[in-house]
């Protein structure tokens, strides 16, 4: 689906704005900013996918044929729109910009390694086509900051942040999830805009269908692979599964919360949004995961709440400096971590594994 509504700007935009230095905020490490992966290579080479041939076959073959190859392309340019934008949504469009422009390319760079360095044909295939989308994903929102004069040279991005070891399993959860909820979460504005067209500021919300799908289908592959090794879904690894649960849903909290103008600019507030897509990332998530967190529940919507609280003291406290200013991060760290083991020992609901795997992009 290409994008041709003519987005306006106000006459009163002013004719030039300082440019932010996206090289300094890809640079700058933190516990909420996406992060680059390394992982056991080796083990990749002993993934059987036998339980699950079937359904495996059937997604290679959608993803090999390639359905959203002619889908990123675009007429004309973006050049001004972001600079016309008021200076507080544009600082923090530009933020969510470089932040998914960093997720995405982060696991462009994992991906293409993977398919690199593994003797398996099913997962080389795999992963040459997860690199594949990613980096077409990455190059689609960096064209869009380089027409602001804004773009990220990708070659220093692979050489300026740090990367972290994680086994293949915890790939494994952490990416299953990060694709869902990144479909949930593109899905869920998308919708939003199709009823209130009026308040797209930005042209490349249009993509946003045919991008999560995408994203869905990645997902479903990370399905797959978790459910082709029944003992990462059963036992003390249900533990983890609870744990990637609520990291993933406790970042996106914390960072939906710092872009407070950016969400009422699309009409949406922060914490209704994040329960929303936490209410679909639960609902898809039961295709793998044989335990659910109770999202509803108010003690859980309590303790989110007060652990945003302990968030942004910690960043007070940065601010400040100082004795104060340390007292209010060891503040802050404590009442992160209370009130996250407080969600997490929270009884969890389990969860009846279907007999196929495969869903649908419904929401």
């Amino acid at each position: 689906m290409n994008a041709h509504t003519v987005i306006e700007r106000s006459d009163a935009a002013p004719a030039t704005t300082e440019k932010p230095d996206v090289h300094a905020m890809v640079q700058h490490e933190t516990v909420l900013s996406p992060r680059f992966y390394t992982t056991d290579f080796k083990a990749l080479d002993s993934i059987d996918v036998s339980l699950v041939r079937k359904e495996w076959d059937e997604l290679m073959a959608e993803m090999v044929s390639d359905p959203n190859k002619k889908h990123f392309k675009r007429e004309g340019s973006f050049a001004g729109i972001i600079a016309g934008l008021e200076p507080e949504l544009r600082a923090e469009f530009i933020d969510f910009l470089v932040s998914s422009l960093t997720s995405e390319f982060s696991g462009c760079i994992l991906y293409a390694e993977m398919a690199r360095r593994t003797t398996n044909p099913d997962m080389k295939l795999l992963f040459k086509l997860l690199a594949r989308d990613e980096s077409r994903h990455a190059g689609f929102i960096n064209e869009a900051l380089k027409d602001e004069g804004i773009g990220i040279d990708l070659g220093f991005l692979t050489k300026a942040k740090k990367y972290h070891y994680f086994k293949p399993k915890f790939i494994f959860y952490s990416v299953y999830l990060s694709e869902k909820i990144g479909y949930a979460r593109y899905i869920a504005i998308y919708r939003q805009l199709a009823a209130h067209p009026e308040l797209r500021f930005h042209p490349i919300f249009q993509w946003f269908e045919s991008w999560c799908n995408d994203e869905f289908r990645h997902g479903e592959a990370f399905a797959l692979l978790l459910r082709a090794d029944p003992k990462l879904l059963t036992g003390l690894n249900k533990l983890w599964v609870r744990f990637f649960l609520l990291a993933v849903y406790s970042t996106m909290y914390v960072r939906d919360h710092a872009r407070p103008v950016f969400h009422k600019a699309l009409g949406l507030n922060p914490t209704e949004y994040d329960f929303r897509v936490f209410t679909i990332c639960t609902q898809i998530s039961r295709q793998v995961f044989p335990v659910e967190l109770d999202t509803d529940d108010p003690r859980f919507r309590r303790a989110m709440d007060r652990l945003l609280a302990a968030s942004r003291r910690i960043d007070e406290g940065k601010r400040r400096g100082g004795i104060g200013g340390a007292f209010l991060r060891m503040s802050g760290m404590a009442g992160a971590g209370a009130n996250f083991a407080r969600m997490y020992l929270m009884r969890p609901r389990r969860n009846e594994l279907p007999a196929t795997v495969r869903m649908q992009p419904a929401w």
